[in-house]
């Protein structure tokens, strides 16, 4: 796990405290692309907690866009989410 993904992580981790969270960085597959030459990476999360109960996605990605707010400018270039909370988790399993 790289340093980026690892701080993300432990970001969503203190704001959030979820019940799963996994962060897959997807830059390679974006080699080449502009935002890519500002060095900022593209990252997928998805990301179970309690906090997103009763939440519409649009809060559910604001929640997540807080806990990151001091990568957003230079770390992450883009960032797709998954937030889901844990009774829409199909199976009940995070």
């Amino acid at each position: 796990m790289n340093q980026r993904v690892q701080r993300i992580q432990a970001m969503l981790e203190q704001g959030l405290q979820p019940l799963a969270c996994e962060v897959e960085d997807e830059s390679a597959l974006h080699a080449g692309h502009a935002g890519a030459a500002s060095g900022g990476g593209h990252y997928r999360v998805r990301i179970v907690a309690p906090a997103f109960a009763g939440k519409a996605r649009l809060a559910r990605h604001r929640l997540v866009y807080d806990c990151l707010h001091d990568l957003m400018q230079a770390d992450i270039h883009a960032l797709a989410i998954i937030a889901l909370a844990p009774s829409e988790v199909p199976g009940g399993t995070p």
